[in-house]
C-alpha cells in the first residue's frame, strides 16, 4: 500500500512530513513551554503540528519497509525509525496536557492576576519542563534517524573527492 506514488518511491516523499513537522513541533513545544503567554495563542497550532507529524511516522515506517524490499536493508536506520513513534508520543501527550491545563486555568481567557493563587500553576510548570525535555529528545531522535538514513542512502559518496576530469 505504501510503496510508490506516481512511479516514485513513497518513502523519500513521506519522510519529509516527519522531518519538517516534528522539529517544528519541537520548537513550538519549547516556545509555548517557556513563554506561557504564547500558549493560548499558539498552543492549538503546536498541538496540531505535533499531531500531524506524529501521524506521519507510521506512514513513513510502512513506506520504508516497502522501500527496503526494493533497495535492501538500510541497517540501523530502520531500527531507529521504528523507535521514533515512542519518542514523539510523549511529546504529543505533554503538549496536549499543557494546552488543556492552560486553557482550563484561564478565566475569561485570562490567567488570575499576579499574586492570586492559581491551583494549576505548579502542575503547569512541571508539565512545561517535561514537555521541553520530551521535545529535545524528539529533536535528537529525528536527527539520528535522518542521519542514519542519509548514510544508508549515500554512504561515502558525499564525502568522496570529485573524480578527475
Amino acid at each position: 500500500m505504501f510503496d510508490t506514488f506516481n512511479g516514485l518511491p513513497l518513502h523519500p516523499l513521506v519522510v519529509h512530513g516527519v522531518v519538517v513537522l516534528l522539529p517544528l513541533a519541537m520548537l513550538g513545544t519549547i516556545a509555548i513551554a517557556l513563554r506561557p503567554r504564547w500558549r493560548h495563542r499558539f498552543g492549538l497550532l503546536v498541538l496540531g503540528i505535533a499531531t500531524v507529524g506524529t501521524l506521519f511516522i507510521p506512514i513513513a515506517t510502512s513506506s520504508g519497509e516497502s522501500f527496503e524490499k526494493r533497495v535492501g536493508d538500510p541497517g540501523k536506520h530502520a531500527e531507529l525509525g521504528d523507535q521514533l513513534i515512542w519518542f514523539a508520543l510523549p511529546m504529543l501527550v505533554l503538549v496536549a496536557v499543557l494546552v488543556f491545563l492552560d486553557r482550563r486555568g484561564r478565566t475569561n481567557g485570562q490567567w488570575p492576576a499576579p499574586g492570586e493563587p492559581s491551583p494549576r500553576s505548579g502542575l503547569l510548570n512541571v508539565i512545561a519542563v517535561l514537555a521541553v525535555v520530551a521535545a529535545v529528545v524528539v529533536g535528537v531522535q529525528v536527527y539520528r534517524v535522518g542521519d542514519s538514513g542519509a548514510r544508508a542512502a549515500w554512504g561515502d559518496e558525499v564525502s568522496s573527492p570529485p573524480a578527475n576530469r
